[in-house]
């Protein structure tokens, strides 16, 4: 992942062949494809890992939270998890920003999460359109927030953006912005 990612930022992701990342990596292509399905995975690779932590910490919400709060505890644990990867994340998003392929796969990403919280949310009881409304609303927060922490110097906790970008949604929502 390492090599791959020093490769993307070196020559871009188009340019950059499964070949040349085995190379750097010490590994033959056949390893690389044990671990990766192709050189796109490589920035998903924790995908399953982020929508596990998000749909876990909104089911486990406390009962008689608001479908957005319980959303907004999903997206607050999966921003908690991408915080741990210290400057992967930031240098992942550059690659992805650069490649318009990588930013299609990324609102796939999103969408799959948004539908999982859904998922969730009506598995607590809430009805639609409430949970689809509750969840994309939360994954725009998310987005939001994400986007504004990668900009910045990296000195804010982003958790803590996220809810800042879910409170400015709220104010929106609520006609006081």
């Amino acid at each position: 992942m390492k090599a791959a990612l020093e490769l993307y930022g070196e020559r871009g992701f188009e340019q950059t062949t499964v070949a040349q990342i085995a190379e750097r990596a010490g590994l033959t292509e056949r390893t690389f494809f044990r671990h990766f399905a192709d050189k796109r995975e490589v920035l998903f690779a924790g995908a399953d890992v982020l929508q596990e932590r998000m749909v876990s910490a909104a089911a486990d919400a406390p009962a008689g939270t608001t479908p957005i709060e319980a959303a907004a505890a999903g997206i607050e644990a999966a921003g908690t998890l991408i915080q741990e990867g210290g400057g992967l994340p930031r240098q992942r998003q550059s690659i992805i920003a650069a490649s318009v392929e990588l930013q299609e796969r990324e609102l796939i990403k999103l969408a799959s999460l948004a539908a999982r919280l859904a998922e969730v949310l009506r598995g607590r009881g809430v009805s639609e359109p409430e949970a689809s409304l509750a969840a994309e609303a939360a994954l725009a927060a998310f987005k939001i927030g994400f986007d504004r922490w990668v900009s910045s110097d990296g000195g804010r906790d982003l958790p803590q953006v996220i809810r800042d970008s879910l409170d400015a949604l709220k104010a929106v929502s609520a006609g006081q912005a």
